[in-house]
C-alpha cells in the first residue's frame, strides 16, 4: 500500500474518519475489484485532500489523464468503497494536485559510474550455451494482461506438468513484438529453475534450417536427428518460416512425432496461426493445431502502462513524471518492441543533453522513433473479412439477415470503428447505404459479445493479424 493510516478524528460530535484512514480502507475494498496492474496504474499517487461538510470527498489525483480515467471507468467503484467505511459520503470531486518537490523525468548526475548507467549493462545479453535460453527472460519480468493472459495461463500449465497434458504442443501466435518469445523462454527458464534434470533447449526455425542443411552437406544426417531427440523441451520460435521448405518439414514431423510419443514438450511460436501459414504440410498442421493453440494480441492501454512501469523499475536514476509515461503508452499502441525502444530513445537522448526533459521534446522523440501507423483502405478491411469468414464480398452489401453474412457484416463495422475511427454514417455509406444507428447496433453488439465470447476474440486477433500484415 502507498498511504499511511492514521487516527479517527471527531467533529461537532460526529465521528469523521481521518483522510489518510478513509481513503486506506477505500483502497483496500477498491483493490478488490481492479486488476493488480491497474490499481498500480490508476491509483498510485492519490489521496484524500479534504472533506466538507455537506458528504463530498475531494480526491487528489496527479493530472488530468488520471482523473478523467477515475471518472469514465472507476468512479461507481470509488463511491462504493467510500461509503463502505463512511455513510455520510455524497458525492466525490477530483482535483488535480501538483507536486513541486516530485522528481522530473530524469534526476540523475548522468556521470559513467552512476548507477542509471549501470542498469544499461550488458549483462543481460548472457545466453547460457546448454540451453540457448536468455536468463532475463522470467515470468518475473514478464508483464501479464488481457493481451496474453491465456497463453500465460497455457505456459504455467506447461511447467507444472511438462509433456503430460493437454498442451502439447502449445502454439503461440501473434504480430511481431508481442512478446512471444519472452513467454517462451520463461517457460523454459523456470523448468530449469526447477529440476536440473530437464534438458531444455530454444532455437528459431531459421537456425534449426541451417543446422539441417549443414548436417545433410556434410552426411550426418543421423547426428542430427540425435541432437534434437535428446531433450525434454524443444522451444522453436518463428516456425512461419519453414513454411515451403518440404525437406525440413519432414524432418520435424518425425521429430514431433519422437517427442510426442515419448512425452516431451514442444513448444511453437508464429506470427499466424496454423491454418493461415501457407505451403505448409496438412500433416504437420495438423499436428500444430492437436495441442493447444493460443494468440497473444495487441496490450490494452493499461497493459502498455504496467509494462512501461516494469522497464522503468529496474533503472536506477530514471523516474519519469507521470505524462510522459501515459503518452508514451496512449501513442505507441503497436507492439511491445517499438514500445520499449520509443522508451530507450527517450533514455539515451536524456543522457547525451544531461538534463531532464520536456514533454514536447519527448513527443518529438518518439514521432521519430515509431513507425507510421499502416494505412488500410475499407475495401481492403472487407475483402480480409469476407475473405476470412469464407463467403462472397458482395453478399455484403445485400439487404440480408442470413446469420453466415449478418457476423462478418457487424465485425466489419466494429474493425472500421474501434481500429481506424471511421464515423457511423460513412461505415453505413460504404456498406450498402445503411442507417447510421445500424453501424451503431452493430458494434456495441460485438463489443458486448466480445466480454464472453473468447472464440469471437480470437477470431477479431487473427484478423487484425492479417490486416496488419497485408
Amino acid at each position: 500500500m502507498f498511504v499511511l493510516t492514521k487516527a479517527c478524528r471527531y467533529n461537532q460530535g460526529i465521528m469523521n474518519p481521518d483522510n489518510d484512514t478513509l481513503w486506506s480502507k477505500s483502497l483496500l475494498v477498491i483493490e478488490q475489484e481492479v486488476s493488480k496492474a491497474n490499481f498500480g496504474t490508476w491509483f498510485k499517487n492519490t489521496y484524500i485532500a479534504k472533506q466538507d461538510g455537506a458528504g463530498t470527498i475531494y480526491l487528489s489525483v496527479p493530472n488530468t489523464f488520471v482523473r478523467d480515467w477515475l471518472i469514465n471507468k472507476y468512479h461507481k467503484i470509488i463511491l462504493k468503497s467510500l461509503r463502505t467505511n463512511y455513510s455520510s459520503v455524497r458525492m466525490v470531486e477530483y482535483m488535480i494536485t501538483k507536486n513541486d518537490d516530485k522528481p522530473r523525468l530524469i534526476h540523475s548526475s548522468y556521470n559513467k559510474t552512476s548507477p542509471f548507467n549501470e542498469g544499461l549493462g550488458l549483462n543481460e545479453l548472457y545466453i547460457n550455451k546448454e540451453s540457448n535460453l536468455n536468463p532475463k527472460y522470467t515470468f518475473d519480468s514478464l508483464v501479464i494482461g488481457p493481451f496474453n493472459e491465456i497463453a500465460c495461463a497455457a505456459a504455467q500449465a506447461i511447467i507444472k506438468n511438462p509433456g503430460g497434458n493437454n498442451y502439447n504442443p502449445l502454439f503461440i501466435y501473434g504480430h511481431t513484438g508481442l512478446g512471444k518469445t519472452h513467454l517462451m523462454q520463461a517457460v523454459g527458464n523456470q523448468i530449469r529453475k526447477m529440476s536440473d534434470q530437464k534438458k531444455i533447449y530454444y532455437i528459431t526455425s531459421e537456425t534449426f534450417l541451417i543446422d539441417f542443411v549443414s548436417c545433410l552437406q556434410n552426411n550426418r544426417g543421423n547426428l542430427f536427428k540425435e541432437k534434437y531427440r535428446k531433450y525434454d523441451l524443444l522451444i522453436m520460435d518463428d516456425i512461419q518460416f519453414l513454411a515451403g521448405k518440404e525437406k525440413i518439414q519432414e524432418e520435424l514431423f518425425h521429430l514431433f512425432n519422437s517427442f510426442y510419443e515419448n512425452n516431451k514438450q514442444i513448444i511453437f511460436s508464429s506470427d499466424k496461426p496454423p491454418k493461415q501459414i501457407p505451403n505448409l504440410e496438412d500433416r504437420l498442421r495438423s499436428r500444430f493445431e492437436g495441442g493447444m493453440v493460443v494468440d497473444v494480441s495487441r496490450p490494452d492501454f493499461e497493459s502498455r502502462l504496467a509494462i512501461l512501469r516494469s522497464k522503468i523499475k529496474v533503472l536506477t536514476g530514471f523516474t519519469p513524471i507521470d505524462e510522459v509515461i501515459e503518452y508514451l503508452a496512449s501513442v505507441v499502441q503497436d507492439n511491445i518492441r517499438e514500445l520499449e525502444g520509443a522508451l530507450n530513445s527517450i533514455i539515451i537522448q536524456s543522457q547525451a543533453k544531461k538534463r531532464d526533459l520536456t514533454l514536447n521534446e519527448v513527443k518529438v522523440i518518439v514521432k521519430n522513433s515509431i513507425k507510421p501507423q499502416k494505412s488500410v483502405s475499407i475495401k481492403e478491411v472487407m475483402k480480409i473479412i469476407a475473405d476470412f469468414y469464407n463467403i462472397d464480398e458482395k453478399m455484403l452489401y445485400e439487404k440480408t439477415r442470413r446469420k453466415e453474412v449478418v457476423k462478418p457484416r457487424q465485425v466489419i463495422m466494429y474493425i472500421l470503428r474501434e481500429d481506424f475511427n471511421t464515423s457511423y454514417p460513412y461505415i453505413g455509406q460504404k456498406l450498402g447505404g445503411r442507417d447510421h444507428t445500424t453501424v451503431i447496433h452493430a458494434y456495441e453488439k460485438i463489443k458486448n459479445d466480445i466480454k464472453n465470447n473468447s472464440l469471437l476474440n480470437q477470431e477479431l486477433n487473427q484478423i487484425r493479424i492479417l490486416l496488419y500484415n497485408s
